[in-house]
């Protein structure tokens, strides 16, 4: 006998190859006495074969419940589900996380622990193949992400964003839902819009779930360009950043660009900037092979942290252009992907 519901919402559109895997991981959750879940999964119109997989899911277990979602992006697809949900608590899932089999327990705990309105574990990454464990060595480094809470394994406390998120119900209906606007960064939007509004944060290192990077250079270097992007509608929006570690890459990059426009007349301002970027590459690389254990990914890992800050830099740069000129990016960064 249940009395309290908890309502997953996820958004997916073509996942044909993770989503078995993905709906195994949510349906086995242990919950507590007395809860029960209901797993809605938003799905953006897909064409891969993804919608076949969930609706075969759906006829064996009734707590799975497809959600159309014609806007084909994060941010509709959650508010989609969120609009069906029933339960009480409303915690998110991402189709490329595998998830502790106590993952949702443990986010009810530490919401009854701490009385946060949202709750979340630390965003760790474990790729796969030789470019995925390097980027996944990167994604876990200080010396790349600029020192993320997000991204500490053992940090309890209050956080500026926790990684996916479970809320109150409550809190969707004194701060409003996701903001369709932004296909990107929806999420670090809505944490901001909380705190901006006196709301609590919380990271618990009890919540445990580990994250799929990408696994290519070249799509690496596209979610970067994409998360840059969509940075200044959110400053824009709010007035502030949400970091200021955030904006690194963006000023690297006009660095770049004045020493670049300098260069006919003096090439030490572009040899000294390369030359401590390389330095700084090469320190920041052997840092993050040695907290990952694994020296193996060492070589890889110059490039792989050049293309993550790059192609933020360059979205936040391309994003403000757009924002200047009243226009917003065409598929390239718009289009639903993880």
């Amino acid at each position: 006998m249940t009395d309290q519901l908890i309502s997953v919402i996820a958004p997916c559109r073509n996942e044909r190859a993770a989503i078995e895997a993905f709906c195994a991981s949510a349906l086995a959750q242990q919950l507590p006495p007395g809860w029960g879940m209901e797993l809605l999964i938003a799905d953006g119109m897909s064409g891969d074969g993804t919608r076949e997989v969930l609706a075969a899911w759906a006829a064996r277990d009734a707590r799975l419940r497809i959600i159309d979602n014609p806007g084909r992006i994060v941010s509709s697809g959650l508010n989609a589900a969120l609009g069906a949900a029933r339960g009480q608590v409303i915690a998110r899932m991402d189709v490329h996380t595998e998830f502790a089999p106590d993952y949702l327990a443990e986010c009810l705990a530490a919401l009854a622990r701490t009385g946060a309105d949202n709750v979340g574990g630390p965003w760790v990454a474990r790729g796969q193949g030789a470019w995925g464990r390097a980027i996944a060595a990167a994604f876990q480094s200080r010396w790349v992400t600029g020192g993320a809470r997000s991204r500490d394994r053992a940090y309890e406390g209050p956080a500026d964003t926790v990684y996916l998120g479970c809320w109150p119900r409550a809190v969707f209906e004194r701060f409003g839902p996701f903001d369709e606007t932004l296909p990107r960064n929806q999420d670090d939007e809505h944490n901001q819009r909380l705190r901006m509004e006196g709301a609590r944060i919380w990271q618990s290192a009890h919540i445990h779930s580990t994250y799929r990077p990408r696994e290519k250079l070249a799509q690496l270097f596209g979610q970067q360009m994409q998360y840059g992007y969509w940075r200044p509608f959110v400053v824009r929006k709010h007035r502030q950043p949400g970091s200021a570690r955030q904006l690194v890459p963006a000023l690297f990059m006009l660095a770049l660009l004045a020493a670049l426009l300098t260069l006919p007349w003096r090439g030490e301002p572009l040899a000294a900037l390369l030359i401590a970027y390389g330095i700084y590459l090469i320190g920041a690389s052997c840092a993050a092979a040695r907290q990952a254990r694994q020296w193996a990914v060492l070589p890889r890992l110059p490039a792989i942290i050049a293309a993550w800050h790059l192609g933020y830099g360059l979205g936040i740069w391309q994003g403000l252009f757009d924002l200047l000129r009243g226009k917003r990016g065409g598929e390239r960064f718009t289009q639903l992907t993880r």
